[in-house]
């Protein structure tokens, strides 16, 4: 219902200010266009939780007199008139940013009508002489026509990388079996040439994603496993890309990617789905060295007792 709402009554054009010379958002119309939980308040510490990529260019917050100005120009729009404290202001870059690290259910679509605005209304600054000279925009065509193609290529790389989705954590409710399977397999197949999977209590639903993969894997699952020596040799007979290992030492499940990238995962592969859970890529480098560690000494041992 929020979706149509913003569709049919939300004219985001009239959310666009100038200030600073700068074609610009506030926090607070973006909060309520993203659908926010807690409004202003979670769009905020999302900004602040990633605060390395919103430079001044991007954001900044606006002074007392640029509010009053604001107030004074748009007499009629509530929202300004309800601020209390000095909002922060995203230009298009940030608010395209923006879009990256927020999670509602209609930020996608949001993101597109924001940007279609934005469109719209350098489009009418161009058209309109008037407004060009206000905002001290040069009157040759051709120099305006230039910055908007070399500011639309820099856009349209920003918001290629939005659409691929490289997102650093996944949610999935329960009921969203299918989801969380098409979700996980994403991530593995992200794998170039090694993958190792820790999951004890993987089961030969395991098999069915690993034999979608062409890399090596290695499953490090519990001693009493829930995957059959039958199993994993009539798997192997076909694909032969599989190694287990027996340990139990690992609670909980992680991907590690070529040695280098790992995911940590809050349900086991076969359950994933059946209820609420998440899927993390871990960032801190002390965690990963930790882990990458304690992977590859299970591994060596488990592989030297084989030899002997």
């Amino acid at each position: 219902m929020f979706v149509n709402e913003i569709k049919e009554n939300l004219k985001v054009e009239k959310l666009i200010y100038e200030i600073r010379e700068k074609q610009v958002m506030l926090d607070s119309d973006l909060a309520i266009l993203y659908g926010c939980k807690n409004g202003t308040k979670s769009l905020n510490l999302a900004v602040k939780r990633n605060i390395n990529k919103f430079p001044e260019r991007f954001m900044f917050q606006i002074t007392k007199e640029e509010l009053e100005k604001l107030r004074f120009q748009f007499e009629t729009t509530k929202n300004i008139n309800m601020i209390r404290t000095l909002p922060y202001a995203f230009t298009e870059e940030g608010v395209a940013m923006l879009a990256t690290i927020l999670k509602t259910p209609v930020s996608e679509e949001i993101s597109i009508k924001i940007m279609d605005a934005f469109v719209q209304m350098r489009h009418f600054i161009k058209n309109n002489s008037l407004l060009e000279h206000t905002i001290n925009i040069s009157n040759k065509v051709e120099t305006i026509d230039k910055k908007l193609l070399e500011h639309d290529k820099k856009f349209e790389i920003l918001f290629s990388s939005f659409n691929k989705k490289e997102q650093k954590e996944l949610v999935y409710l329960d009921g969203q079996i299918f989801d969380s399977y098409i979700g996980i397999l994403k991530i593995l197949k992200n794998a170039k040439n090694q993958l190792i999977i820790i999951d004890g209590y993987a089961d030969i639903n395991v098999l069915e994603i690993i034999s979608k993969l062409q890399v090596k894997v290695i499953l490090i699952t519990k001693t009493k496993s829930k995957i059959t020596k039958e199993e994993i040799k009539k798997y192997n007979l076909q694909y032969n890309n599989l190694t287990i290992i027996k340990d139990d030492s690992f609670h909980d499940r992680y991907f590690l990617l070529d040695n280098k990238t790992l995911y940590h995962c809050g349900a086991s592969l076969n359950y994933a789905g059946s209820k609420t859970f998440n899927i993390n890529k871990l960032e801190e480098k002390e965690i990963i060295n930790t882990l990458k560690e304690k992977i590859t000494k299970t591994i060596n041992n488990s592989l030297s007792i084989i030899e002997k």
